[in-house]
């Protein structure tokens, strides 16, 4: 019973990632820059994402652009558009397998079965979590080491805006979900093979009666 629950809770955490990790992926604000002037009536702030850059003004204007040329982008953030689909279809399809392996469902048949359905939707959940850190992570190093260089003017320079952290925190509870399914798996299978179930030999019909049989005849 406390293995569901926690595989319970697992699956809750899990698709809190999934919905994060969707959200990061189509959220313009990877990194975000204020530029407030002079005036703070034009007040601008441009972000920018992985398919498309926007700018808001103080006004209530708001406009975005898409990033249709795939070639002209930077080498990170093509990564991360490859890295971070790939997370959500991994993800996606950990929901959907944890879902028949799960205890508390009366889906996959035997508990063999549910055991290694559960087993690979975590394996599922940790490589989405692995495939959402590490784009963060770079784009992250990315926009700080443009923050600290001198020869890049102050109207250039970006900070982390809310879809960064949104696949941090994403990419943690798809790992922790992962490592929760896989362990419950893994502790099970262990403990049936440290106790082997105990096999019961009896003695065939066949061989009693031709014991009977030879005694009979030595009499």
């Amino acid at each position: 019973m406390a293995s569901a629950s926690l595989q319970f809770f697992a699956f809750i955490l899990a698709l809190f990632g999934v919905f994060g990790d969707i959200a990061a992926t189509l959220l313009p604000n990877w990194k975000v820059n204020a530029d407030v002037g002079s005036n703070i009536i034009t007040a601008i702030t441009q972000m920018q994402g992985l398919w498309m850059d926007c700018t808001w003004y103080s006004t209530g204007m708001f406009s975005c652009t898409l990033k249709y040329s795939i070639l002209s982008l930077p080498v990170y953030i093509q990564a991360a558009r490859t890295t971070m689909v790939l997370s959500c279809i991994l993800s996606a399809f950990g929901i959907c397998i944890t879902t028949v392996g799960m205890k508390c469902t009366k889906l996959g048949g035997d508990t063999d079965s549910k055991n290694h359905a559960c087993f690979a939707g975590g394996v599922c959940f940790i490589l989405a979590g692995i495939f959402g850190l590490v784009p963060t992570c770079w784009y992250t190093r990315e926009i700080i080491s443009n923050f600290l260089d001198h020869t890049i003017p102050e109207s250039s320079k970006h900070e982390p805006g809310g879809a960064v952290y949104t696949g941090f925190i994403s990419a943690g509870f798809l790992l922790i979900a992962g490592v929760i399914f896989c362990s419950s798996c893994f502790k099970r299978q262990q403990g049936a093979w440290i106790y082997p179930p105990k096999q019961h030999h009896f003695p065939s019909t066949e061989q009693e009666s031709n014991a009977g049989y030879n005694l009979k005849d030595y009499v």
